[in-house]
């Protein structure tokens, strides 16, 4: 479990000093009455998260690590916080941020939280690069850059999810990035250690993809979020140019390296980070598209990026980590789910007016099939006990009211039950899990 953790999630939210993790784990094991509380957090929050990528994971084990993610918040809001206040309390930190999301505890309220995170990160000077803090270990160092970088990257996703400010700016930090070098390659001793070339992989070489694309993130939420000015589509347009920029080098980077240090499990997250600030810089325009054919190009990259979000690269442990995870991890996905079955809705509207509906339509059987895959992919998540049956109502009246369109049929009846056909499949599989709790 550990091992799965430290190879999927901790290569792309760099958090732990890996040698000196596995350190800590051994020293638990071989003497655990005398192991710190952060330390038995830590180790427990990897096991967790590890978990949930595992074949052997089920209701049991994930309810398990569900307790002891409640465990590590309920310690990061005891009142000693001055315990707290250090590189290990931030670590636990960070983990406890990702597994709330991972396990879908209070995986809403994340904004809220990132604002604690941030706020004692910068209490101990992580906003500062170590350059201008009194002197420390390389190792410190780096481990305070890496920390930094995490922070920041959860911090603008949970801001896109909550449709909130971000809660600093590149006006309220000069951290660097973290240096392109590998975990084995420092400890405490090291005084000085060379930086890999960009074009090298190393275990920092993810985090620093995700940070290059930092910049343009921010401000689209910035922009997003300013009450008083609108977003333009000119800026749109551009901030859509340099994610799509992003998205096309993150893969090429990581293909560069297929099968050996990056896997797909990782293209595809990065992607997923990256590729979904695309939806809410382009949807707005692409309701106005109906009627103003200027913001046409919106409905296509909106529409594109929906899809390549439903539609991933073949990943057991990712397709898992999508359907069972919230935060982060399910608005993604409820983004592309509103923006698919919109485009699919309005098409078959126009055709309708046309009176083309009864003929066959490359474009919209495509739409209707990947509707059908989301129906399919919030039916898996409802089977691995998630509660919000909101997705899988909604597709399934959408899939109705488009087939009432096509028979010629009013699409009350059709639609009325579908919704009943998709709340009794809910309501089994969430009572089934309720009893299995019990």
């Amino acid at each position: 479990m550990v091992s799965a953790y430290l190879n999927s999630f901790e290569l792309v939210h760099r958090i732990l000093h890996v040698p000196t993790f596995w350190a800590e784990y051994r020293e638990y094991w071989d003497h655990p009455e005398t192991t710190t509380m952060d330390v038995r957090l830590k180790i427990l929050l990897v096991i967790g998260m590890g978990s949930s990528l595992s074949e052997l994971g089920d209701a049991t084990l994930r309810q398990t690590a569900t307790h002891w993610v409640y465990a590590a918040q309920s310690w990061l809001s005891g009142p000693l916080e001055k315990d707290r206040l250090g590189l290990s309390g931030l670590q636990v930190h960070c983990l406890t941020m990702l597994a709330r999301q991972i396990f879908s505890v209070g995986g809403d309220l994340i904004w809220v939280s990132m604002g604690s995170l941030i706020h004692r990160a910068m209490q101990i000077g992580l906003h500062r690069d170590p350059k201008h803090l009194p002197r420390m270990s390389f190792l410190q160092a780096e481990l305070r850059r890496r920390l930094w970088a995490t922070i920041i990257e959860l911090a603008v996703q949970s801001s896109l999810d909550s449709a909130m400010p971000p809660r600093l700016s590149f006006d309220e930090f000069d951290t660097e990035a973290p240096s392109n070098i590998n975990d084995d390659e420092m400890d405490q001793s090291t005084e000085m250690a060379e930086p890999h070339p960009k074009d090298g992989f190393t275990d920092t070489s993810i985090q620093l993809l995700l940070l290059s694309s930092l910049p343009t993130r921010l401000k689209i939420l910035r922009l997003l979020n300013d009450l008083r000015s609108e977003l333009s589509y000119t800026d749109a347009l551009a901030l859509s140019d340099e994610i799509t920029t992003a998205c096309r080098e993150n893969m090429a980077f990581g293909k560069r390296f297929e099968g050996r240090e990056i896997t797909k499990f990782h293209r595809n997250l990065v992607d997923y980070l990256v590729r979904r600030f695309m939806l809410p810089l382009h949807c707005p325009f692409a309701s106005k598209a109906r009627s103003n054919p200027l913001f046409h190009y919106s409905i296509r990259a909106s529409l594109d990026a929906s899809m390549a979000i439903i539609s991933p690269e073949p990943d057991e442990k990712f397709s898992r980590l999508m359907a069972v995870s919230g935060g982060l991890f399910r608005e993604g996905f409820r983004y592309a789910i509103a923006t698919i079955s919109l485009e699919f809705l309005a098409v078959a509207k126009s055709q309708q007016l046309s009176g083309t509906i009864h003929r066959d339509d490359r474009y919209r059987t495509l739409l209707k099939s990947s509707v059908e895959d989301m129906i399919e992919m919030s039916a898996e998540r409802i089977r691995q006990g998630d509660t919000n049956i909101k997705g899988h109502t909604f597709l399934s009246m959408i899939v109705a009211q488009v087939k009432a369109m096509e028979e010629g049929h009013s699409g009350e009846q059709m639609i009325a039950q579908s919704a009943k056909n998709s709340l009794e499949f809910c309501h089994s599989w969430i009572a089934r899990d309720k009893k299995r709790s019990r």
